[in-house]
């Protein structure tokens, strides 16, 4: 989350980013206020990690889904139009796969505290409504930071206990891991115009989208800062409030 934010609050250049979680953690939306407690006793217990996104929507559990960053730099049209624009990629690459997606149809709800629990127009959902990706954006200065969620097979029993409801019901997808990934960023180079279109000359036709770079420690110690505006504590008041020690980046 603190790397999404710092790319978004840097020189204006477009950014994309794809990652996983290691270990189960429920991401809040910026403006969600209304926590339930027992999500308090499942951080307590050490079986869930709670963080703040940049990002707004409800809260999405994290670590078995992929989750995608897309910084925009003055992106063109309505709001409607620019998250149907920074969808195409998923539509494209889950048609592929056999499994259409379409935009959920849904108004968004406050009274729901999960963002899989609605289907807005920032989502994508499967012909039968179970909701595959959730996403929220964020505005700066005309400049987009959208977050998405891709889930891939939930586990039911935490689902249960997080959100006191079934996770969506979701078909397996024929690809996985590093498979899975790199279909994904292939369909993101085609459809988002600033990604490198992988060369289509390797073996078999296709070869392997080339890894970002690593960020340099000059850019972990800048972002390192922002660690404790997206991890959340719970206070002696019981209201939430950022981490105050930052761990150590490395």
């Amino acid at each position: 989350m603190a790397i999404d934010a710092w790319l978004l609050d840097g020189p204006p250049a477009p950014a994309f980013r794809l990652y996983r979680w290691w270990r189960p953690t429920l991401s809040l939306g910026r403006h969600q206020r209304r926590l339930e407690p027992h999500w308090w006793d499942l951080q307590r217990q050490g079986r869930l990690d709670l963080v703040r996104r940049p990002s707004g929507g409800r809260a999405v559990l994290h670590g078995a889904d992929l989750t995608y960053a897309l910084v925009w730099p003055r992106p063109q049209g309505t709001r409607s139009e620019v998250y149907g624009l920074a969808l195409t990629w998923l539509v494209e690459a889950f048609a592929a796969m056999g499994l259409p997606l379409h935009g959920g149809r849904q108004a968004a709800s406050l009274q729901r505290s999960s963002c899989f629990a609605t289907s807005t127009v920032a989502d994508l959902v499967h012909a039968n409504g179970a909701k595959r990706v959730g996403s929220a954006q964020l505005w700066r200065g005309g400049h987009l930071l959208q977050h998405g969620s891709i889930q891939l097979a939930p586990c039911p029993a935490l689902w249960r206990e997080v959100f006191s409801g079934d996770p969506p019901d979701l078909d397996p997808l024929p690809l996985a891991g590093i498979a899975l990934e790199e279909h994904l960023l292939r369909s993101a180079a085609r459809w988002l115009p600033w990604l490198p279109v992988p060369d289509p000359g390797g073996a078999g036709g296709s070869s392997p989208v080339p890894p970002l770079a690593p960020l340099a420690p000059q850019e972990l110690a800048a972002i390192a800062p922002r660690l404790g505006h997206y991890r959340l504590t719970e206070s002696v008041s019981g209201e939430t409030s950022p981490e105050l020690t930052i761990p150590r980046a490395t």
